[in-house]
């Protein structure tokens, strides 16, 4: 089995020390999914459990962790094999739809001529012989395609510095740009949402009220009041509901109050104070690539109109046959091109400047709960409900010098090095006994 990317993720990021808590929040994760892919982790990469003297664990992994799977799973290794494989083929895909509409352009082009030069000699065959048969041809030479191409760059983003003034796409790239953009720039929205309402958790001890979650969430349901959008976080990240004595609902989350301390530990800043929704592109590509992919998909079907009219009926192509035959059979597909490279980002266009509409409307909505809190934090409701959930709020940061048994070591070891905290231990559980 493949371990979560989310989870490695995490993990790397909190310095390869962590608790089921630390991970959940920093991955977005469901506690269970996080806890049980903790075990499998440390089962695959040689990890190892701390145990607090809370009973509390850690989880330790070594600081190669990525090498240590990849060497022991053959499965991570192809599928690593196969995302290098797929960025290749996905920039082959990217760059050639800029080649067919190159390709298309000249064939269109040369076709007009060839039909113009045959329909010029039809008329006046002593004009065959002369000079007016010439056909001007743009230059270009293999520098250029150099140049569209940018094959001096891997296809990526670059700092302006270090590509000199080049743009952030190659000529190909960015006529992909302009018929698809650049993907869904929410595609994370959810691991930020959960991520969030996670970082809110922890930094109020594990402890907090409804409306400090609702500026992350997206729908409250038909009545607020009754709060039915906690139940989704109560499930992710295993709380519990309590309720004070004047009837107010407060959520604890014991997991997310335990974290591990390692001096390498990088925790993500505080989440915004509501979850905000990237509007979507019309295209990354700079202003001059898009008026020229623009421009030549003009330039394609206006060519495709013109080189319709001059076949007619198709009886000059039946007759001239060769290259004119072969432009003729194609036709059809090339004037159906010509019509969706310019249909495609028109109707892109006008979706997005729809659903826009709808990311600005459920981001005002967000950042409006997140203002009432705000605005009403002082409100003697809010208050008591503040005071509370701070009777539960609590973190519990465990050290080395709190663990109690680590399967780093052997335990008759550990007792040896610890003989003043198994004596505590043991006084401990003969005063429990004595009592009961």
């Amino acid at each position: 089995m493949v371990p979560n990317p989310a989870l490695i993720n995490a993990v790397e990021q909190l310095g390869y020390r962590v608790t089921v808590g630390d991970v959940a929040t920093q991955a977005g994760l469901n506690v269970a999914i996080a806890e049980q892919g903790l075990l499998a982790l440390a089962s695959d990469a040689g990890g190892h459990l701390q145990v607090a003297e809370t009973g509390d664990l850690v989880y330790r992994f070594p600081e190669n962790l990525r090498g240590i799977l990849r060497s022991r799973s053959l499965k991570l290794r192809l599928q690593e094999t196969w995302q290098r494989i797929w960025r290749v083929l996905f920039y082959l895909i990217r760059i050639s739809f800029g080649t067919i509409l190159i390709a298309s352009i000249v064939i269109i082009l040369l076709a007009i001529v060839a039909l113009a030069i045959a329909a010029s000699g039809n008329r006046d065959e002593d004009d065959r012989g002369g000079g007016g048969g010439m056909v001007f041809m743009p230059r270009f030479s293999t520098w250029d395609l150099f140049w569209i191409y940018d094959f001096g760059g891997e296809p990526r983003r670059r700092d302006r510095s270090e590509r000199d003034g080049k743009p952030e796409m190659n000529f190909f790239e960015s006529v992909f740009s302009f018929l698809f953009g650049d993907g869904n720039p929410n595609a994370d929205l959810d691991e930020r949402r959960w991520r969030a309402i996670g970082n809110v958790i922890q930094a109020n001890g594990g402890a907090v009220v409804a409306e400090q979650i609702a500026p992350y969430v997206d729908d409250l349901g038909a009545d607020p009041e009754e709060e039915d959008y906690m139940l989704p976080v109560l499930l992710r990240f295993n709380g519990t509901p309590e309720v004070s004595p004047s009837g107010e609902l407060v959520y604890r989350f014991p997991e997310l109050q335990v974290r591990a301390a390692t001096p390498t530990r990088t925790l993500g800043n505080l989440s915004a104070s509501y979850l905000k929704e990237e509007h979507w592109l019309f295209s990354r590509a700079e202003s001059g690539q898009l008026v020229m992919a623009a421009g030549l998909g003009i330039l394609n079907f206006v060519g495709a109109l013109v080189l319709g009219g001059m076949l007619g009926d198709g009886a000059i192509a039946a007759e001239l046959g060769g290259f004119i035959g072969f432009v003729s059979a194609i036709y059809g597909v090339l004037l159906v091109y010509g019509i969706a490279f310019l249909a495609v980002p028109a109707l892109r266009f006008l979706w997005l400047k729809g659903y826009n509409a709808k990311v600005e409307s459920r981001n005002r909505s967000r950042q409006e709960r997140a203002h009432s809190f705000q605005t009403n934090a002082q409100s003697p409701k809010i208050q008591g409900k503040l005071a509370f959930a701070q009777q539960f709020a609590e973190t519990q940061t465990i050290a080395e010098d709190d663990l109690a048994y680590t399967t780093e070591t052997d335990l008759s070891t550990q007792e040896l090095e610890n003989p003043d905290r198994v004596d505590a231990e043991w006084r401990r559980r003969l005063e429990s006994g004595s009592s009961n």
